[in-house]
């Protein structure tokens, strides 16, 4: 990697959950870092890495706890129960020092009854 002198800021895009997946209670949420790359890199040495490195902080509902992602895929949350859900994502640097949040307000609708089999 080539060292950038003004970085300009860190950004964070969410888009809101896919529907059909949603429909079915199931919640895949899409996202990218713009001048941030996410990898599992930690710790305050790697803050003078250049480009910039971080990872997500995601937080349920208001939770007194988050759980961090580096993997840079979507985010798959499974089990919430029907009705209004809130998802705090959070782009962090290696010191997990927040650069910039969105948050996501969606609702897991009631699911279809399935036929019982007999």
């Amino acid at each position: 990697m080539v060292p950038l002198e003004n970085e300009p800021p860190a950004r964070l895009v969410v888009d809101p959950p896919l529907p059909d997946p949603l429909s079915k209670g199931f919640v895949f949420i899409q996202y990218r870092a713009e001048n941030l790359h996410i990898v599992p890199v930690f710790g305050p040495k790697a803050l003078d890495d250049s480009p910039r490195i971080g990872q997500i902080h995601v937080t349920v509902d208001d939770a007194p706890w988050h759980w961090a992602d580096a993997s840079g895929e979507p985010l798959i949350i499974v089990g919430l129960p029907v009705g209004p859900h809130k998802v705090l994502v959070e782009l962090v640097d290696a010191n997990h020092e927040t650069l910039d949040s969105a948050v996501v307000n969606f609702v897991v609708p009631k699911q279809f009854s399935r036929p019982k089999k007999k």
